[in-house]
Protein backbone atom coordinates (compact mmCIF):
# COMPACT_ATOMS: atom_id res chain seq x y z
CA UNK A 1 0.00 0.00 0.00
CA UNK A 2 2.79 2.59 0.88
CA UNK A 3 4.27 1.96 -2.48
CA UNK A 4 1.33 2.02 -4.42
CA UNK A 5 0.30 5.40 -2.47
CA UNK A 6 4.14 6.81 -3.72
CA UNK A 7 3.67 6.15 -7.34
CA UNK A 8 1.11 9.08 -7.48
CA UNK A 9 3.67 11.73 -5.76
CA UNK A 10 6.17 10.43 -8.12
CA UNK A 11 4.11 10.89 -11.14
CA UNK A 12 3.16 14.27 -9.83
CA UNK A 13 6.94 15.01 -8.87
CA UNK A 14 8.23 14.02 -12.93
CA UNK A 15 5.70 15.62 -14.32
CA UNK A 16 6.40 19.04 -12.49
CA UNK A 17 9.97 18.71 -13.02
CA UNK A 18 9.09 18.04 -16.81
CA UNK A 19 6.24 21.68 -17.19
CA UNK A 20 9.39 23.28 -15.52
CA UNK A 21 11.82 21.91 -18.53
CA UNK A 22 9.65 23.11 -21.60
CA UNK A 23 8.34 26.45 -19.32
CA UNK A 24 11.22 27.48 -18.07
CA UNK A 25 11.37 30.41 -20.88
CA UNK A 26 14.05 28.49 -22.80
CA UNK A 27 13.54 28.26 -26.49
CA UNK A 28 14.13 24.70 -28.00
CA UNK A 29 13.98 23.18 -31.81
CA UNK A 30 14.36 19.70 -32.74
CA UNK A 31 17.62 18.91 -34.76
CA UNK A 32 17.55 15.63 -35.95
CA UNK A 33 16.69 13.35 -32.65
CA UNK A 34 18.11 16.06 -30.44
CA UNK A 35 16.50 18.90 -28.54
CA UNK A 36 18.39 21.65 -28.95
CA UNK A 37 18.23 24.18 -26.00
CA UNK A 38 18.85 27.76 -26.41
CA UNK A 39 18.67 30.61 -24.66
CA UNK A 40 16.30 33.95 -24.96
CA UNK A 41 17.30 37.49 -25.56
CA UNK A 42 14.31 38.99 -23.85
CA UNK A 43 15.14 42.70 -24.96
CA UNK A 44 15.54 41.88 -28.37
CA UNK A 45 13.32 39.18 -28.67
CA UNK A 46 15.27 36.89 -30.44
CA UNK A 47 16.83 33.18 -29.73
CA UNK A 48 20.13 32.15 -29.66
CA UNK A 49 21.77 28.72 -30.22
CA UNK A 50 25.15 28.46 -29.75
CA UNK A 51 28.33 26.07 -29.14
CA UNK A 52 26.35 23.45 -31.82
CA UNK A 53 29.37 21.08 -32.84
CA UNK A 54 29.41 20.79 -36.92
CA UNK A 55 32.40 18.41 -36.85
CA UNK A 56 34.14 15.88 -34.23
CA UNK A 57 36.79 17.06 -32.05
CA UNK A 58 40.16 17.32 -33.38
CA UNK A 59 42.48 15.53 -30.84
CA UNK A 60 44.04 12.82 -30.42
CA UNK A 61 44.94 11.38 -33.39
CA UNK A 62 42.64 13.38 -35.64
CA UNK A 63 44.86 16.68 -34.54
CA UNK A 64 46.43 18.02 -37.49
CA UNK A 65 43.79 16.77 -39.79
CA UNK A 66 41.08 17.63 -41.99
CA UNK A 67 37.60 18.08 -40.07
CA UNK A 68 35.36 14.93 -39.60
CA UNK A 69 31.73 16.09 -39.97
CA UNK A 70 29.21 15.74 -36.89
CA UNK A 71 26.04 14.79 -38.91
CA UNK A 72 23.93 14.88 -35.82
CA UNK A 73 24.05 14.97 -32.55
CA UNK A 74 23.31 11.30 -31.72
CA UNK A 75 22.68 9.47 -29.11
CA UNK A 76 21.99 13.12 -26.99
CA UNK A 77 18.43 13.49 -26.68
CA UNK A 78 18.94 17.18 -25.50
CA UNK A 79 21.56 19.40 -25.72
CA UNK A 80 22.52 23.15 -23.94
CA UNK A 81 23.28 25.41 -26.83
CA UNK A 82 22.97 28.26 -24.25
CA UNK A 83 26.34 29.24 -24.54
CA UNK A 84 29.09 29.71 -27.25
CA UNK A 85 31.66 26.98 -27.46
CA UNK A 86 35.41 27.72 -26.50
CA UNK A 87 37.43 29.05 -28.89
CA UNK A 88 40.12 27.36 -30.17
CA UNK A 89 43.53 27.41 -29.04
CA UNK A 90 45.42 30.47 -29.69
CA UNK A 91 48.27 32.76 -28.39
CA UNK A 92 47.70 36.11 -26.34
CA UNK A 93 44.22 35.03 -25.12
CA UNK A 94 43.42 35.35 -21.58
CA UNK A 95 40.69 33.21 -21.32
CA UNK A 96 38.91 29.76 -21.83
CA UNK A 97 40.13 27.65 -24.90
CA UNK A 98 39.57 24.40 -25.91
CA UNK A 99 41.10 22.20 -28.84
CA UNK A 100 37.15 20.72 -28.99
CA UNK A 101 36.25 24.34 -30.62
CA UNK A 102 34.57 23.46 -33.78
CA UNK A 103 31.08 24.97 -33.09
CA UNK A 104 28.70 27.25 -34.34
CA UNK A 105 26.36 29.48 -33.24
CA UNK A 106 22.63 30.67 -34.42
CA UNK A 107 20.53 33.89 -33.52
CA UNK A 108 17.06 34.01 -34.80
CA UNK A 109 13.98 35.98 -34.66
CA UNK A 110 11.81 33.91 -31.83
CA UNK A 111 8.65 32.46 -32.97
CA UNK A 112 9.68 31.44 -36.86
CA UNK A 113 9.50 27.74 -36.99
CA UNK A 114 10.82 25.02 -39.98
CA UNK A 115 9.17 26.51 -42.68
CA UNK A 116 9.51 30.30 -42.53
CA UNK A 117 12.61 29.96 -44.75
CA UNK A 118 14.63 32.82 -44.30
CA UNK A 119 17.81 34.10 -45.59
CA UNK A 120 20.90 33.54 -43.75
CA UNK A 121 24.40 35.44 -43.01
CA UNK A 122 27.12 33.26 -42.17
CA UNK A 123 29.90 35.43 -40.29
CA UNK A 124 33.78 34.33 -40.60
CA UNK A 125 35.95 35.81 -37.92
CA UNK A 126 39.78 37.88 -38.77
CA UNK A 127 42.14 37.66 -36.50
CA UNK A 128 45.22 36.73 -38.87
CA UNK A 129 44.54 33.44 -38.88
CA UNK A 130 46.50 32.91 -35.42
CA UNK A 131 43.82 34.46 -33.14
CA UNK A 132 39.78 35.36 -32.99
CA UNK A 133 36.58 32.92 -31.66
CA UNK A 134 33.06 33.32 -33.08
CA UNK A 135 31.75 34.90 -29.84
CA UNK A 136 33.67 37.97 -29.98
CA UNK A 137 31.03 39.00 -32.31
CA UNK A 138 27.25 38.67 -31.33
CA UNK A 139 24.85 38.63 -33.89
CA UNK A 140 21.78 40.32 -31.88
CA UNK A 141 21.63 43.93 -33.32
CA UNK A 142 21.53 42.39 -37.00
CA UNK A 143 19.36 40.11 -36.14
CA UNK A 144 17.33 42.81 -34.21
CA UNK A 145 17.78 45.19 -37.09
CA UNK A 146 16.77 43.01 -39.64
CA UNK A 147 13.35 42.52 -38.16
CA UNK A 148 12.93 45.66 -37.21
CA UNK A 149 12.89 46.37 -41.03
CA UNK A 150 10.63 43.78 -41.96
CA UNK A 151 13.05 41.60 -43.33
CA UNK A 152 14.33 39.17 -40.62
CA UNK A 153 17.42 36.89 -41.21
CA UNK A 154 19.48 34.55 -39.44
CA UNK A 155 22.95 34.95 -38.07
CA UNK A 156 25.45 32.01 -37.96
CA UNK A 157 29.12 32.26 -37.00
CA UNK A 158 31.69 29.29 -36.94
CA UNK A 159 34.78 28.85 -34.63
CA UNK A 160 38.07 27.06 -37.06
CA UNK A 161 41.22 25.75 -35.80
CA UNK A 162 43.95 28.88 -35.95
CA UNK A 163 47.94 28.90 -36.16
CA UNK A 164 50.22 25.98 -36.73
CA UNK A 165 47.18 23.65 -35.92
CA UNK A 166 45.04 25.09 -38.32
CA UNK A 167 47.59 25.50 -41.04
CA UNK A 168 50.22 23.48 -40.35
CA UNK A 169 53.37 24.29 -42.98
CA UNK A 170 56.71 22.46 -43.90
CA UNK A 171 57.52 19.57 -45.78
CA UNK A 172 55.20 17.18 -43.54
CA UNK A 173 52.15 19.48 -44.13
CA UNK A 174 52.48 18.62 -47.66
CA UNK A 175 53.53 15.19 -47.80
CA UNK A 176 50.29 14.36 -45.51
CA UNK A 177 48.31 16.81 -47.31
CA UNK A 178 47.31 18.46 -43.49
CA UNK A 179 47.60 21.64 -45.36
CA UNK A 180 44.77 24.62 -44.86
CA UNK A 181 42.81 22.89 -42.15
CA UNK A 182 41.87 26.05 -41.05
CA UNK A 183 39.49 26.95 -44.49
CA UNK A 184 38.27 22.81 -44.63
CA UNK A 185 37.14 23.35 -41.14
CA UNK A 186 35.12 26.54 -42.57
CA UNK A 187 33.64 25.04 -45.40
CA UNK A 188 32.49 21.34 -42.98
CA UNK A 189 30.75 24.15 -41.57
CA UNK A 190 29.09 25.73 -44.11
CA UNK A 191 27.85 22.41 -45.49
CA UNK A 192 26.37 21.98 -41.81
CA UNK A 193 24.24 25.05 -42.54
CA UNK A 194 23.35 23.66 -45.88
CA UNK A 195 21.92 20.55 -44.20
CA UNK A 196 20.61 22.03 -40.90
CA UNK A 197 19.89 25.34 -41.22
CA UNK A 198 15.83 24.73 -42.37
CA UNK A 199 15.58 23.14 -39.10
CA UNK A 200 16.28 26.97 -36.69
CA UNK A 201 13.63 28.68 -40.13
CA UNK A 202 16.57 29.63 -42.70
CA UNK A 203 16.54 29.12 -46.04
CA UNK A 204 20.06 27.27 -47.42
CA UNK A 205 19.27 28.57 -50.82
CA UNK A 206 19.75 31.99 -49.52
CA UNK A 207 22.72 32.08 -47.65
CA UNK A 208 24.77 35.16 -47.71
CA UNK A 209 28.80 34.30 -46.61
CA UNK A 210 30.56 37.76 -44.99
CA UNK A 211 33.68 37.64 -43.12
CA UNK A 212 36.30 40.54 -42.20
CA UNK A 213 39.77 40.56 -42.80
CA UNK A 214 40.92 37.06 -42.14
CA UNK A 215 37.29 36.18 -42.57
CA UNK A 216 37.32 37.96 -46.14
CA UNK A 217 40.65 36.29 -47.42
CA UNK A 218 38.88 32.87 -46.23
CA UNK A 219 35.66 33.26 -47.74
CA UNK A 220 37.35 34.49 -51.24
CA UNK A 221 39.50 31.61 -51.52
CA UNK A 222 36.81 29.43 -51.64
CA UNK A 223 34.88 32.11 -53.76
CA UNK A 224 37.07 31.18 -56.29
CA UNK A 225 35.80 27.19 -56.77
CA UNK A 226 33.32 26.17 -58.63
CA UNK A 227 31.57 24.96 -55.82
CA UNK A 228 31.41 28.03 -54.09
CA UNK A 229 27.25 28.26 -55.39
CA UNK A 230 26.69 25.03 -54.04
CA UNK A 231 27.06 27.28 -50.10
CA UNK A 232 26.17 30.67 -51.13
CA UNK A 233 24.41 32.97 -53.09
CA UNK A 234 26.03 36.01 -52.02
CA UNK A 235 29.58 37.46 -50.60
CA UNK A 236 30.88 40.89 -48.54
CA UNK A 237 34.33 40.68 -48.62
CA UNK A 238 35.38 43.32 -45.64
CA UNK A 239 38.72 44.63 -45.38
CA UNK A 240 40.57 41.09 -47.30
CA UNK A 241 40.20 39.43 -50.77
CA UNK A 242 42.69 36.49 -51.78
CA UNK A 243 45.57 38.92 -52.57
CA UNK A 244 45.97 40.31 -49.54
CA UNK A 245 48.59 37.83 -48.40
CA UNK A 246 51.00 36.86 -50.97
CA UNK A 247 50.41 32.88 -51.94
CA UNK A 248 53.38 30.77 -51.67
CA UNK A 249 53.63 26.97 -50.74
CA UNK A 250 53.47 24.94 -47.71
CA UNK A 251 57.26 24.84 -47.57
CA UNK A 252 58.07 28.78 -46.60
CA UNK A 253 56.40 28.82 -43.06
CA UNK A 254 58.85 25.87 -41.89
CA UNK A 255 61.33 27.96 -39.62
CA UNK A 256 57.99 29.01 -37.54
CA UNK A 257 56.60 25.52 -38.09
CA UNK A 258 59.80 24.09 -36.65
CA UNK A 259 60.17 26.50 -33.88
CA UNK A 260 56.34 25.74 -32.83
CA UNK A 261 57.97 22.16 -32.30
CA UNK A 262 60.71 22.63 -30.73
CA UNK A 263 58.57 24.08 -28.04
CA UNK A 264 56.31 21.76 -27.37
CA UNK A 265 57.47 19.52 -24.43
CA UNK A 266 56.92 16.23 -26.12
CA UNK A 267 59.02 17.19 -29.23
CA UNK A 268 61.82 18.58 -27.91
CA UNK A 269 64.58 15.81 -29.10
CA UNK A 270 62.71 14.80 -32.35
CA UNK A 271 64.16 15.52 -35.59
CA UNK A 272 63.15 17.90 -38.34
CA UNK A 273 60.68 16.85 -40.50
CA UNK A 274 59.17 14.53 -37.75
CA UNK A 275 57.09 16.27 -35.74
CA UNK A 276 53.93 15.43 -36.40
CA UNK A 277 53.58 11.93 -34.77
CA UNK A 278 54.93 13.70 -31.32
CA UNK A 279 52.89 16.68 -32.01
CA UNK A 280 49.50 14.58 -32.20
CA UNK A 281 50.82 12.95 -28.85
CA UNK A 282 51.29 16.63 -26.94
CA UNK A 283 48.90 17.66 -24.38
CA UNK A 284 46.64 20.25 -25.26
CA UNK A 285 48.42 22.31 -22.29
CA UNK A 286 52.08 21.71 -24.01
CA UNK A 287 50.84 23.22 -27.38
CA UNK A 288 48.97 26.09 -25.56
CA UNK A 289 51.96 27.10 -24.47
CA UNK A 290 54.25 27.15 -27.38
CA UNK A 291 52.14 29.15 -29.31
CA UNK A 292 53.44 32.09 -28.19
CA UNK A 293 56.59 31.24 -28.99
CA UNK A 294 55.67 30.09 -32.58
CA UNK A 295 54.79 33.89 -33.38
CA UNK A 296 57.81 35.27 -32.94
CA UNK A 297 59.21 34.70 -35.87
CA UNK A 298 56.51 35.87 -37.93
CA UNK A 299 52.95 35.75 -36.74
CA UNK A 300 51.25 35.40 -39.70
CA UNK A 301 53.49 32.56 -41.04
CA UNK A 302 50.60 30.50 -40.24
CA UNK A 303 48.18 30.99 -43.03
CA UNK A 304 46.55 29.57 -46.06
CA UNK A 305 49.01 28.18 -48.94
CA UNK A 306 48.93 26.83 -52.61
CA UNK A 307 48.01 23.25 -52.16
CA UNK A 308 48.00 22.25 -55.52
CA UNK A 309 45.36 20.46 -57.77
CA UNK A 310 42.11 19.41 -55.75
CA UNK A 311 42.92 21.61 -52.87
CA UNK A 312 41.18 24.65 -51.94
CA UNK A 313 43.94 27.11 -53.12
CA UNK A 314 45.26 25.27 -56.33
CA UNK A 315 46.82 28.10 -58.06
CA UNK A 316 47.65 31.67 -57.40
CA UNK A 317 44.44 33.48 -56.72
CA UNK A 318 45.06 36.40 -59.01
CA UNK A 319 45.97 33.99 -61.99
CA UNK A 320 42.73 32.21 -61.53
CA UNK A 321 40.62 35.42 -61.04
CA UNK A 322 41.83 36.75 -64.10
CA UNK A 323 40.85 33.06 -65.96
CA UNK A 324 37.50 33.30 -64.94
CA UNK A 325 37.44 31.58 -61.66
CA UNK A 326 35.05 32.43 -59.43
CA UNK A 327 31.71 32.01 -61.50
CA UNK A 328 29.09 35.13 -60.70
CA UNK A 329 27.82 34.78 -57.29
CA UNK A 330 27.80 38.45 -56.76
CA UNK A 331 29.42 40.46 -54.09
CA UNK A 332 30.48 43.65 -51.66
CA UNK A 333 33.88 44.40 -51.61
CA UNK A 334 35.42 47.56 -49.28
CA UNK A 335 37.89 48.72 -47.03
CA UNK A 336 38.49 51.68 -44.73
CA UNK A 337 40.53 54.64 -45.12
CA UNK A 338 43.98 53.65 -43.19
CA UNK A 339 43.99 49.75 -43.53
CA UNK A 340 47.59 49.70 -42.80
CA UNK A 341 48.36 52.10 -39.71
CA UNK A 342 47.47 49.08 -36.72
CA UNK A 343 50.56 46.58 -38.67
CA UNK A 344 53.41 48.76 -38.04
CA UNK A 345 54.84 49.92 -34.89
CA UNK A 346 54.69 53.54 -34.33
CA UNK A 347 58.81 53.87 -34.18
CA UNK A 348 58.57 52.50 -37.61
CA UNK A 349 61.47 54.04 -39.49
CA UNK A 350 61.72 54.87 -43.34
CA UNK A 351 64.25 52.26 -44.04
CA UNK A 352 62.29 49.60 -42.69
CA UNK A 353 59.62 49.71 -45.46
CA UNK A 354 62.12 48.22 -48.24
CA UNK A 355 63.18 45.39 -45.99
CA UNK A 356 59.14 44.83 -45.17
CA UNK A 357 58.52 44.72 -48.48
CA UNK A 358 61.28 42.30 -49.71
CA UNK A 359 61.08 40.19 -46.70
CA UNK A 360 56.99 39.38 -47.09
CA UNK A 361 57.19 39.03 -51.10
CA UNK A 362 60.04 36.78 -51.39
CA UNK A 363 60.87 34.81 -53.49
CA UNK A 364 58.90 36.70 -55.85
CA UNK A 365 57.39 34.22 -59.23
CA UNK A 366 59.30 36.74 -61.77
CA UNK A 367 63.02 36.32 -59.66
CA UNK A 368 64.73 38.32 -57.04
CA UNK A 369 65.91 41.62 -59.62
CA UNK A 370 62.25 42.24 -61.06
CA UNK A 371 61.15 42.19 -57.36
CA UNK A 372 63.72 44.70 -56.16
CA UNK A 373 62.97 47.11 -59.30
CA UNK A 374 59.31 46.69 -59.22
CA UNK A 375 59.83 47.70 -55.06
CA UNK A 376 62.43 51.00 -56.32
CA UNK A 377 59.68 51.75 -58.36
CA UNK A 378 56.81 51.65 -55.62
CA UNK A 379 58.60 53.15 -53.19
CA UNK A 380 59.58 56.22 -55.58
CA UNK A 381 55.23 56.51 -56.17
CA UNK A 382 54.93 57.31 -52.15
CA UNK A 383 56.96 60.54 -51.21
CA UNK A 384 58.52 61.52 -47.93
CA UNK A 385 55.68 63.91 -47.24
CA UNK A 386 54.40 63.40 -44.18
CA UNK A 387 51.25 64.88 -45.36
CA UNK A 388 50.38 62.41 -48.19
CA UNK A 389 50.62 59.53 -45.59
CA UNK A 390 48.49 57.37 -43.64
CA UNK A 391 46.56 58.33 -41.46
CA UNK A 392 45.23 60.20 -44.83
CA UNK A 393 44.28 63.50 -44.33
CA UNK A 394 46.13 64.88 -41.52
CA UNK A 395 48.48 66.87 -43.03
CA UNK A 396 52.09 66.88 -41.56
CA UNK A 397 50.82 65.48 -38.25
CA UNK A 398 53.08 62.64 -37.24
CA UNK A 399 51.75 62.02 -33.66
CA UNK A 400 54.70 61.47 -32.29
CA UNK A 401 55.39 58.57 -34.33
CA UNK A 402 58.64 58.12 -36.38
CA UNK A 403 59.56 59.05 -39.92
CA UNK A 404 58.63 56.30 -41.64
CA UNK A 405 55.22 55.42 -39.68
CA UNK A 406 52.73 57.44 -42.19
CA UNK A 407 54.73 56.68 -45.36
CA UNK A 408 54.93 53.06 -44.52
CA UNK A 409 51.36 52.73 -43.39
CA UNK A 410 50.22 54.29 -46.67
CA UNK A 411 52.00 51.31 -48.64
CA UNK A 412 51.19 48.93 -46.24
CA UNK A 413 47.39 49.54 -46.55
CA UNK A 414 47.62 50.03 -50.10
CA UNK A 415 49.67 46.66 -50.55
CA UNK A 416 47.68 44.68 -48.67
CA UNK A 417 44.42 46.10 -48.97
CA UNK A 418 43.33 48.61 -51.27
CA UNK A 419 45.32 47.36 -54.26
CA UNK A 420 43.73 43.70 -54.06
CA UNK A 421 40.10 45.10 -53.36
CA UNK A 422 40.35 47.30 -56.57
CA UNK A 423 41.61 44.59 -58.68
CA UNK A 424 39.20 42.17 -57.39
CA UNK A 425 36.04 44.49 -57.58
CA UNK A 426 37.53 45.08 -61.55
CA UNK A 427 38.30 41.78 -62.88
CA UNK A 428 35.36 39.57 -61.05
CA UNK A 429 32.22 39.16 -63.78
CA UNK A 430 29.67 38.78 -60.98
CA UNK A 431 27.78 41.53 -60.05
CA UNK A 432 29.59 44.07 -57.47
CA UNK A 433 29.22 47.13 -55.39
CA UNK A 434 32.03 48.42 -53.74
CA UNK A 435 32.70 50.51 -50.54
CA UNK A 436 36.08 52.41 -48.94
CA UNK A 437 35.01 53.13 -45.23
CA UNK A 438 36.05 56.58 -43.97
CA UNK A 439 34.74 57.38 -40.41
CA UNK A 440 36.75 58.03 -37.62
CA UNK A 441 36.25 55.86 -34.38
CA UNK A 442 35.35 57.77 -31.62
CA UNK A 443 38.00 58.05 -28.73
CA UNK A 444 40.66 56.01 -30.95
CA UNK A 445 44.13 56.71 -31.13
CA UNK A 446 44.34 59.23 -33.80
CA UNK A 447 47.90 57.98 -35.04
CA UNK A 448 45.45 54.78 -35.91
CA UNK A 449 43.08 57.00 -38.31
CA UNK A 450 40.09 54.96 -39.48
CA UNK A 451 42.20 51.84 -38.78
CA UNK A 452 41.75 48.10 -39.69
CA UNK A 453 38.14 46.38 -38.68
CA UNK A 454 37.17 49.59 -37.18
CA UNK A 455 33.79 49.57 -39.57
CA UNK A 456 32.81 46.17 -37.82
CA UNK A 457 32.22 47.95 -34.39
CA UNK A 458 29.04 49.74 -36.70
CA UNK A 459 27.95 46.01 -36.94
CA UNK A 460 28.85 44.32 -33.64
CA UNK A 461 27.07 46.05 -30.44
CA UNK A 462 29.46 44.09 -28.35
CA UNK A 463 32.43 45.66 -30.34
CA UNK A 464 30.60 49.44 -29.48
CA UNK A 465 30.41 48.34 -26.12
CA UNK A 466 34.36 47.02 -26.51
CA UNK A 467 35.50 50.28 -27.27
CA UNK A 468 33.08 52.25 -25.17
CA UNK A 469 31.97 54.17 -28.72
CA UNK A 470 28.70 54.10 -28.10
CA UNK A 471 28.16 53.62 -32.20
CA UNK A 472 25.56 50.84 -31.99
CA UNK A 473 22.61 52.91 -32.14
CA UNK A 474 24.30 55.51 -34.86
CA UNK A 475 22.80 56.62 -38.18
CA UNK A 476 25.25 55.30 -39.58
CA UNK A 477 25.21 52.26 -38.09
CA UNK A 478 21.59 51.56 -38.72
CA UNK A 479 22.72 52.52 -42.55
CA UNK A 480 25.41 49.97 -42.58
CA UNK A 481 23.10 47.38 -41.45
CA UNK A 482 20.74 48.17 -43.58
CA UNK A 483 22.75 47.99 -47.06
CA UNK A 484 24.07 44.32 -45.73
CA UNK A 485 20.80 43.19 -45.08
CA UNK A 486 19.52 44.19 -47.77
CA UNK A 487 21.68 42.66 -49.82
CA UNK A 488 21.56 39.35 -48.01
CA UNK A 489 17.75 39.74 -48.57
CA UNK A 490 17.59 40.96 -52.04
CA UNK A 491 21.07 40.53 -53.59
CA UNK A 492 21.05 44.72 -53.78
CA UNK A 493 22.03 46.96 -51.00
CA UNK A 494 19.01 49.03 -52.13
CA UNK A 495 15.53 47.31 -51.06
CA UNK A 496 14.20 51.11 -49.75
CA UNK A 497 13.68 49.20 -46.14
CA UNK A 498 14.84 50.62 -43.25
CA UNK A 499 16.80 53.91 -43.15
CA UNK A 500 16.74 55.90 -45.70
CA UNK A 501 20.11 56.24 -47.40
CA UNK A 502 22.10 56.85 -50.93
CA UNK A 503 21.63 54.67 -53.86
CA UNK A 504 24.15 52.15 -53.93
CA UNK A 505 25.12 51.48 -57.37
CA UNK A 506 26.64 48.84 -58.86
CA UNK A 507 30.64 48.44 -59.37
CA UNK A 508 30.46 49.61 -63.56
CA UNK A 509 32.18 51.76 -65.45
CA UNK A 510 29.71 55.32 -65.36
CA UNK A 511 29.76 57.91 -67.62
CA UNK A 512 30.56 60.62 -65.14
CA UNK A 513 30.31 64.41 -66.84
CA UNK A 514 32.62 67.28 -66.55
CA UNK A 515 33.48 70.86 -68.43
CA UNK A 516 36.76 71.02 -70.55
CA UNK A 517 37.89 74.39 -70.90
CA UNK A 518 39.41 73.27 -74.34
CA UNK A 519 37.09 70.63 -75.34
CA UNK A 520 33.61 71.73 -73.98
CA UNK A 521 30.90 69.03 -72.13
CA UNK A 522 33.48 65.74 -72.17
CA UNK A 523 33.11 62.50 -69.94
CA UNK A 524 35.17 59.88 -68.61
CA UNK A 525 34.71 56.05 -67.90
CA UNK A 526 34.68 55.20 -64.23
CA UNK A 527 34.29 53.06 -61.82
CA UNK A 528 32.14 54.33 -58.24
CA UNK A 529 31.96 53.36 -54.56
CA UNK A 530 29.89 54.31 -51.83
CA UNK A 531 31.81 56.32 -49.42
CA UNK A 532 30.73 55.30 -46.07
CA UNK A 533 30.96 58.44 -43.89
CA UNK A 534 28.04 60.08 -41.67
CA UNK A 535 29.02 63.20 -42.75
CA UNK A 536 29.49 62.38 -46.63
CA UNK A 537 27.58 59.54 -47.41
CA UNK A 538 28.11 59.26 -51.46
CA UNK A 539 29.09 57.90 -54.50
CA UNK A 540 32.67 58.57 -55.36
CA UNK A 541 35.12 57.83 -58.12
CA UNK A 542 37.47 54.30 -57.72
CA UNK A 543 40.75 56.37 -58.12
CA UNK A 544 42.02 57.95 -55.32
CA UNK A 545 45.65 57.42 -55.23
CA UNK A 546 44.81 55.66 -58.52
CA UNK A 547 48.59 55.94 -60.02
CA UNK A 548 50.36 54.01 -57.15
CA UNK A 549 46.99 51.65 -56.19
CA UNK A 550 47.66 50.80 -60.48
CA UNK A 551 51.14 50.29 -60.70
CA UNK A 552 50.49 47.52 -57.42
CA UNK A 553 48.10 46.10 -59.39
CA UNK A 554 50.07 45.84 -62.21
CA UNK A 555 52.97 44.25 -59.77
CA UNK A 556 50.37 41.68 -59.35
CA UNK A 557 52.43 38.67 -60.97
CA UNK A 558 55.56 39.67 -59.43
CA UNK A 559 54.17 39.60 -55.53
CA UNK A 560 52.67 36.25 -55.61
CA UNK A 561 48.78 37.34 -56.14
Amino acid sequence: MIFVAVIPILWAAATAAAFHFWFDGRPRLQLGGTVLVGRHLQHSNLDFYGGIPFAEPPVGRHRLSRPRPRLSLYPLPSFDASNYGLPCLQPYLDADMSEDCLTLNVVRPSGININSSLPVMVWIYGGGFYRGASSFYDGEQLVKQSVARGTPVLFVSMNYRLGPLGFPQGPEAVERGALNLGLHDQWAALEWVQRNVPSFGGDPRKVTIFGGSAGALSTSYHYLNENFSTVARAVIFQSGTSSTFPMFGGYRGTPSWTLFAKHTKSCATALPNQTFSCLIAADSSDLRASLIESTTIDPYAFRPVLDGPGGIISDLPAKRLSHGAGGRVPFIAGAVLDEGTPFLPKDFQTKDIATWLNANYTPSPLGPGALRAGLDKLMSLYPYDTSAGSPFDTGNETFGTGPGYKRGSAIFGDVMFQAPRRFWSKTTRAASYAYLFTEPVPNADPALGVFHSSELIYFFGNLAKKYRTGTSDTWLSRVMLDYWISFAVSLTPNDGKGMTRPHWGEYEETKVWYNDLVFGEIFNLVQRILELNSKTMRLIPDRYRAISIDFIINMGDMLSW
